[in-house]
């Protein structure tokens, strides 16, 4: 007995162990399993594997996360020198490129958005608008979270729609109109564990994390993902004839990455979630019950607008500041007119110039304007100075400056991996897709994207795949774009697991639902998603960009 008492206390230590201190076991052994690449590379004196052993540690470091994945981002800032392939000034480049400070400024406005509590007053009254029954409450709720997520990041519009949803969920329990938890003999939970949302509570959340993750597809700055692409297409093919600026991206992803796949997910959720084309069903008859005690919901998203008050200056300059950027990059080089770029074309101007523009306003605008009376008044003066439109405190503690490095990161290790000739090496190995016919190729490069960005960070799995895929349209004679730009995209749809994307993890985390529910909802998601990539990537790309229909002269 003894014996066995110890053979078991034994297991349960090195279980423990293992389970305790796995990221530190994981951050030796990947350097040693993946060392052969770097003996190989040394001893032929071979860049590209030497670049490869450096790509696959980062790779493996990103998936598993055994240490922090901005941490991770900042290796090329030491191997690639280290290795002969880049110098320190190129590398470090990368950290602050054009793209990066456009991505940080995007940050910075949405904050300021945040701040000034704008985002709010926009959803309550496009909800109001739009109708307060279960389903169109679920429409709106959906609408307004993608349309917020354009242009905030989409963790924050989750956040931002959490507490509405609750409350509004919240109302409909107290009217006893549908319950808004599954009971135990349902879904039994650990006592003192909150008891699980019912299947109609799970729409609603499951509509706002899939669709800030959908809404962020659509503008350059709605998520990195967007930006670490134009980053790496741009350093990959600076004579690129087709551009990424921010009105033809918007005109690529919207019509049917957004809005058609926006719709469809609303449809899926209604029909597996709420009863749909099921009146009879139970689901049907609590929905039905809730579109007729719709006034009760209501007066909730009213009692809501009303404690935000009347809209004040601090809301009015934040959003006309808003307006601005969104005007100034649409019009510095829209493509089918001259913009104000071609005008000031001393120099070349990028997409950071307008966003920092409007950012450098919100922090020199008051966020009202009572000081003036004082200019020629008397005594008494007020005895403290007034607030910004942004603080730079409030900035510091919720900006994630950690993904500049993110993207950085991905930037330096992608032109590393061009000049070492490991991009290539690996996109020759991949050549037999050109016996494939496009749209199969297509259709490969969007599920490998799906299938991956699942289980890892948005970005890191961008900066992984989007190398190789477009070495691999450069071997196979086939414009880079129609495989990179779909399969670009395809890295934000995760719509399965907490751990695929921040939306996820964020309704995960507020409700505590358990993953096999999300990972069975996001089945519906994930076909249409791929159905909107794959047409967007076949036939919309000709439309957008005509000159993605011939391997291009200067890609050779």
């Amino acid at each position: 007995m003894g014996d066995a008492d110890g053979k078991i206390a034994g297991g349960q230590a090195v279980k423990r162990c293992c389970g305790f201190h796995w990221r530190g076991k994981a951050t030796v052994m990947i350097p040693i399993i993946t060392l052969p690449l770097m003996i190989y590379g040394v001893l032929e004196n071979n860049l590209a594997y030497q670049c490869m052993y450096l790509v696959a540690n980062m790779a493996l470091f990103w998936i598993t996360e055994a240490i922090p994945l901005y941490l991770t981002a900042l290796f090329p800032v030491v191997f690639l020198p280290l290795f002969g392939i880049l110098t320190s000034e190129k590398v470090c480049s990368f950290y602050f490129s054009d793209t990066v400070v456009m991505f940080i400024g995007g940050l910075l406005i949405a904050l300021a958005i945040e701040y000034s509590n704008l985002h709010q007053r926009i959803a309550l009254n496009t909800i109001l608008i739009v109708g307060c029954s279960p389903r169109r409450l679920h429409f709106g709720l959906v609408m307004v979270t993608c349309f917020i997520s354009l242009w905030i990041s989409n963790s924050a519009a989750t956040a931002m729609m959490c507490p509405i949803v609750k409350a509004v969920l919240n109302e409909m329990e107290t009217q006893n109109i549908f319950s808004i938890y599954k009971s135990q003999e349902e879904e039994p939970v650990e006592e003192g564990d909150p008891p699980h949302p019912s299947t109609i509570s799970m729409a609603f959340y499951f509509g706002i994390a899939y669709s800030s993750s959908i809404g962020g597809c659509g503008t350059l700055i709605g998520t990195g993902t967007n930006l670490t692409y134009k980053g790496l297409y741009d350093t990959r093919f600076p004579n690129s004839e087709e551009k990424i600026d921010f009105p033809i991206f918007m005109a690529y992803s919207v019509p049917f990455v957004v809005l058609v796949l926006v719709f469809l997910t609303y449809f899926s959720l209604q029909v597996t979630h709420m009863g749909l084309f099921r009146p009879n069903s139970k689901i049907g008859q609590e929905v039905k019950k809730g579109a007729e005690s719709q006034d009760v919901v209501k007066d909730v998203i009213k009692q809501r607008r009303a404690e935000l008050g009347p809209m004040s200056c601090h809301e009015i300059q934040v959003g006309l500041l808003f307006v601005l950027m969104i005007f100034l990059l649409f019009t510095r080089k829209p493509g089918f007119f001259p913009g104000w770029a071609d005008f000031l074309n001393a120099k070349a101007i990028g997409s950071g110039p307008p966003v920092f523009f409007a950012t450098v306003l919100l922090f020199a605008l008051p966020t009202q304007y009572t000081f003036f009376k004082y200019c020629c008044g008397k005594a008494p003066f007020p005895g403290q100075t007034l607030d910004a439109c942004l603080s730079w405190v409030y900035c510091q503690k919720y900006t994630p400056f950690g993904l500049a490095f993110l993207l950085g990161g991905g930037f330096a290790l992608a032109e590393g991996s061009r000049v070492s000739g490991m991009a290539k090496m690996l996109g020759e190995s991949l050549a037999f897709a050109g016996e494939m016919h496009s749209v199969l190729v297509i259709s490969m490069c969007i599920i490998i994207s799906l299938f991956c960005t699942a289980f890892a960070s948005n970005v890191a799995i961008c900066n992984i795949l989007i190398p190789i895929f477009s070495e691999m349209a450069l071997a196979i004679k086939v414009h880079p774009m129609k495989l990179t730009f779909p399969a670009a995209l395809a890295c934000s749809l995760a719509f399965h697991l907490p751990v695929s994307t921040p939306p996820n993890a964020i309704i995960s985390g507020f409700t505590g639902l358990k993953t096999k529910y999300m990972a069975i909802a996001g089945l519906l998601p994930t076909f249409w998603a791929f159905l909107c990539l794959l047409f967007t990537g076949t036939v919309w790309t000709m439309l957008i960009y005509p000159g993605t229909t011939e391997f291009p002269s200067w890609a050779v």
